[in-house]
């Protein structure tokens, strides 16, 4: 899609949110919560961003984007260079963090600008009355992007904000959220490496399917890009085709796409 840049927000001093709509005025293409996009910037790089607005919603995406001052580029030309009026190519929609609306509870935890998929996880809870709780970790208030969205009449009593400091021992207390394993329950965790690993060993004795885990890997040669799941499993699309290739734990990208009829270059 060749989406307009209708607005950009700054939500904190690093945090911008861009509103992307039809140039023509219609809907696009519907999602659901915990998806994101592929952006294809002018300057030929990928990125991928989730999508933080309601999944209701027909008319917009929002993305939130952190200015990463050890990134790849794609951040920094988000925040400088891309303007109020400009077109920007936008994939459809995808989901590899998607929720299962047949449990009970949902426990919901958020590191810094890894919040962006879980917002769309909360209007969406909200809207089928799901029992649900948010634990979102920043280093100080200023840096809490969504704050004021969050701290709403609505929803003040299912949010909780963790401020460290930088000092992940003053944060949320994984180890004690995640000590029993409650049934119908699930838990989904997005943000930095170290939250990551945080709670995926707080996790480890609850069943893998009741905890799910998203972050975005670099694409190397060919790679769009990699959804690592909680289980060391992951999925693979091919830049060029748009083809998605399940690989398992205990396999190599390379032994998948050969078997799956990709021809690939490597050495034997």
């Amino acid at each position: 899609m060749l989406l307009r840049v209708q607005s950009i927000r700054a939500e904190t001093d690093t945090v911008k949110v861009f509103e992307l709509v039809d140039p023509d005025g219609l809907e696009l293409s519907p999602f659901t919560a915990g998806s994101h996009v592929e952006l294809a910037l002018p300057d030929g790089t990928l990125r991928q961003y989730s999508l933080c607005n309601d999944p209701r919603e027909r008319h917009r995406y929002l993305l939130g984007v952190l200015l990463e001052a050890a990134g790849r580029g794609g951040s920094r030309y988000m925040h400088e260079l891309v303007g109020q009026g400009d077109l920007l190519q936008v994939s459809a929609p995808r989901n590899h963090f998607s929720l299962d609306e047949t449990a009970r509870r949902h426990v919901l935890i958020a590191g810094g600008i890894g919040v962006t998929p879980l917002l769309s996880m909360v209007a969406r809870l909200q809207q089928i009355e799901a029992e649900f709780e948010l634990h979102y970790c920043t280093r100080e208030l200023a840096t809490t992007a969504f704050e004021k969205q969050l701290s709403g009449q609505r929803l003040n009593h299912k949010v909780r904000l963790y401020h460290d400091g930088g000092i992940p021992a003053n944060g949320l207390d994984l180890v004690a959220l995640l000590a029993t394993v409650e049934p119908n329950t699930r838990v989904y965790c997005c943000g930095p490496s170290g939250l990551m690993a945080a709670a995926k060993a707080a996790a480890s004795h609850w069943p893998g399917s009741h905890v799910r885990f998203e972050h975005f890997a670099p694409g190397v040669d060919g790679l769009a890009g990699q959804v690592i799941s909680a289980n060391g499993a992951f999925e693979v699309e091919l830049a060029g085709s748009g083809t998605i290739h399940n690989v398992p734990s205990d396999r190599s990208i390379l032994s998948v796409l050969l078997s799956e009829g990709v021809m690939v270059d490597s050495e034997s």
